[in-house]
């Protein structure tokens, strides 16, 4: 055997010994090691209840500890970057959302992550819209007409909040002051829960804000609805009409909450982890969960939920575009 033979038989020798390594690695997964959910978003909104109850159910499917994170910041960005820069190797994945995905893109314009080629797409969680909702007690106008004449009475005068600069519902709420022709001031926060604090508190006026965290507010009578953003009612609001009905035809803004894992996952763990993913989302326990909260359950994965991302950040992209939306 000559010197060359010899090199490429040993290359061989090394090629096998590590596809039988990663095999061996892959079968093993999960092992004892914690799977790492991380929330870009402060504690008690909206994807942060998602994800904690998410992981309940992946702990059990996967025979894992699944525990939430919370790395608030920028919109999510900070913490959407961090997952990024992790290991693909199935123990630190994400609870994405329109925000993270659909719209920062839109408007940062030195986004440290890129979402299309950053991340392996593993399934859509849930799809919930927004609902405008006021302070009952600052706010006078009873639906969304007379608020909209109101703004326009005082230009300025008005604020709304949102989860941060950049993310669905100021995107949203952007789209909406210029479709109607109103100039309200923005107020942004780390998280729907810290936003919903002071809008109940009065420092706010109004806020986008996904049903689920908002409900029981308006069940308390403490915040008034004024309309939903989806295309038809929320069974949850039947008496509250959507933005089209309410003068504004073509309004639409729903919010979707995804898990990603960092670029490069095995496709066998990405596989293993959607399947759990949907098996726990179609779940009695989280089926029944997210339709109490007026989230819809979605079971979109892989490629097909690498295209609905695209197609939803050019639709936010021509939002940022209209209503002149701009970050540092």
């Amino acid at each position: 055997m000559n010197a060359r033979t010899l090199r490429r038989c040993r290359g061989m020798l090394a090629g096998m010994a590590m596809a039988l390594s990663s095999a061996a690695a892959l079968a093993a997964w999960p092992t004892d090691k914690v799977v790492r959910m991380v929330v870009p978003f402060a504690a008690g909104g909206s994807t942060d209840l998602i994800a904690r109850k998410l992981a309940e159910g992946l702990s059990k499917n996967l025979g894992a500890n699944v525990i939430v994170e919370n790395r608030p910041g920028a919109g999510g960005t900070v913490g959407t970057d961090y997952v990024a820069r992790q290991p693909a190797d199935g123990y630190t994945i994400l609870m994405g959302s329109v925000s993270t995905h659909g719209s920062a893109p839109c408007i940062y314009p030195s986004l440290p992550y890129n979402a299309a080629k950053d991340f392996t797409p593993l399934a859509v969680v849930a799809t919930i819209p927004n609902v405008i909702v006021v302070n009952n007690s600052k706010v006078p106008a009873q639906d969304l007409q007379s608020f909209v004449a109101l703004a326009k009475k005082d230009p300025g005068r008005y604020t709304y909040a949102s989860n941060g600069p950049g993310t669905s519902n100021h995107l949203a709420s952007a789209f909406f002051t210029s479709a109607a022709g109103i100039s309200m001031t923005h107020v942004p926060y780390r998280g729907s829960g810290p936003a919903l604090i002071d809008l109940l508190g009065g420092q706010v006026d109004m806020m986008m804000d996904v049903i689920m965290t908002s409900y029981p507010y308006i069940k308390e009578g403490k915040l008034r609805p004024l309309a939903v953003t989806s295309a038809q009612r929320s069974p949850m609001l039947p008496d509250v009409p959507t933005v089209a009905e309410s003068g504004y035809p073509g309004f639409e803004a729903i919010v979707w909450f995804g898990m990603f894992a960092p670029a490069h996952l095995p496709a066998d763990i990405a596989t293993r982890l959607s399947q759990a993913i949907v098996k726990v989302q179609n779940g009695p326990e989280m089926k029944q969960y997210l339709e109490s909260t007026g989230s819809q359950v979605s079971s979109i994965t892989g490629d097909a939920f690498a295209v609905m991302i695209k197609d939803d950040n050019a639709k936010w992209c021509k939002v940022v575009q209209q209503a002149k939306i701009k970050l540092d």
